[in-house]
């Protein structure tokens, strides 16, 4: 058992007393209350000691990773439609053109003017898509027209091909159905008009805005650049492949933390196993050409917790040292330098749950205000059952998503799921998101902040 599992399993077992304390204060720490309708193990209530002196707040750990990481957005750069989806707009998207830039028909049929029944158009041929634009429509008169081709000037109507019936021997068109001027002609500025905004900057390049940008008349986009990010994985027991053996455990972060940053919205230049090497450790941060350097493990006080000492070495400025959060206290980051856009290093736990624990506190925020990618809209969800916390620190815990009540139905609610201890994934691999639950735990029914992952937000690439 890790020194993170024994402080949770001991965090508990005080939640559990406090909690009894509470409801009985002659109590000895430890005893039953022995009154009805409270068990053994409860959820403390809302006054919960307050966090240890020198680990930061998780709600300030987030807020400063955010500030830090928007203070460094690099400037914007012109890239191409291919190179853009995935990246953030830096400048709004405005209309280059009216779209449509003619009307234009919406359906393969017939263009009329005027009353029917028309008189076909015979020598003219056919209006095709991309071709010149047609004469002016007679009063009277049809012609056969595709879809996407310009309305001949006077033209008052698209017929649809079904909805027509064409008399050869006499050269007449009879419409099957009323006929409504304007009906199935695109009229020129329908979806915008020249100089309208269709996006803001900060929106997400989507295939669907690449489209849109295209139909507008963009060559290219103003985006800014992905954050780029470096993983150092450390540990000598890790395994890259097979069973673990002889004490060797399978490397569990370096395949789950590049799409996770990817999905992140950054570029992950590249995941290195550099072991417990220091020297090796030094140089691999000193030398990254990355925005962001993710390392696992090594970041508390152990014999092979190399993280400190080389920051110190490389004259790093920790920003944050430890934060009140279970699992993942031990997290960091650190300022490494590197002009007026920063460089930064955050040292994740080697618990994998603690890891992503530190992920989704440090990383995230860092990485989303340096895309400028919006935040998320917090918001908040009750919890089906009661959940333990620990008495001083947030505590992050895998949750699913339910119906409530009888049969699936009623009102939402987060189910709290098993395997939530740091070194577990177990419980992360099936889950919805993260329930942000206070010092001293929560009680059935209490709304949490739910932080999302990023494939329930739509945004997994």
């Amino acid at each position: 058992m890790s020194q993170e599992d024994r402080e949770v399993d001991e965090a508990l077992a005080l939640v559990s007393r406090s909690s009894q304390a509470a409801s009985n204060p002659g109590a000895e720490p430890g005893q039953d209350s022995g009154q009805p309708g409270q068990e053994p193990g409860r959820p403390a209530g809302p006054s919960a000691p307050p966090s240890r002196t020198g680990a930061t707040p998780w709600g300030e750990a987030r807020a400063l990773a955010e500030r830090v990481g928007g203070a460094a957005a690099p400037r914007a750069q012109r890239v191409t439609l291919a190179q853009a989806v995935g990246q953030v707009l830096a400048e709004p998207l405005d209309a280059l053109t009216d779209l449509p830039s003619f009307d234009s028909s919406a359906m393969d049929g017939w263009a009329v003017a005027g009353p029917g029944p028309w008189w076909s158009v015979e020598e003219g041929g056919q209006v095709l898509a991309g071709h010149a634009a047609p004469g002016p429509l007679p009063d009277g008169a049809a012609v056969r027209i595709a879809t996407g081709a310009r309305v001949p000037p006077d033209a008052t109507a698209v017929i649809r091909s079904e909805h027509a019936r064409l008399d050869e021997a006499r050269g007449r068109l009879y419409a099957r159905r009323e006929v409504v001027q304007g009906q199935d002609i695109r009229p020129r500025g329908q979806e915008c008009r020249t100089g309208d905004q269709l996006l803001p900057a900060g929106a997400l390049v989507t295939p669907a805005v690449l489209g849109l940008a295209a139909a507008a008349g963009y060559d290219g986009l103003s985006v800014v650049p992905r954050p780029r990010v470096e993983v150092f994985v450390l540990g000598d027991e890790l395994l890259s492949e097979g069973l673990p053996h002889d004490g060797m455990v399978r490397d569990a972060l370096g395949p789950l933390l590049a799409p996770w940053l990817r999905a992140l919205g950054a570029e992950v230049l590249g995941t290195r196993h550099l072991g417990d090497d220091a020297d090796a450790l030094h140089r691999a941060v000193t030398a990254s050409e990355a925005d962001l350097v993710v390392t696992t493990g090594g970041t508390a006080a152990g014999p092979v917790d190399h993280v400190h000492p080389i920051l110190r070495k490389a004259g790093a400025e920790l920003l944050v040292d430890g934060v009140a959060v279970r699992p993942g206290h031990p997290m960091l980051l650190a300022c490494l330098g590197g002009g007026a856009e920063g460089r930064f290093l955050v040292g994740l736990p080697g618990n994998p749950l603690a890891a992503v624990s530190g992920l989704l506190t440090l990383a995230e925020p860092l990485l989303r205000a340096r895309a400028q990618r919006p935040p998320l809209a917090p918001y908040l969800t009750p919890v089906r059952d009661d959940v333990n916390g620990h008495p001083h620190d947030t505590r992050l815990v895998p949750v699913v998503h339910r119906a409530g009540g009888r049969d699936a139905e009623g009102a939402e609610q987060a189910v709290p799921l098993h395997y939530n201890g740091p070194a577990m994934l177990r419980g992360i691999a099936a889950a919805d998101g993260l329930a942000v639950v206070p010092p001293g735990g929560a009680r059935a029914g209490q709304e949490l902040e739910i932080l999302d992952l990023p494939w329930t937000e739509g945004r997994f690439t």
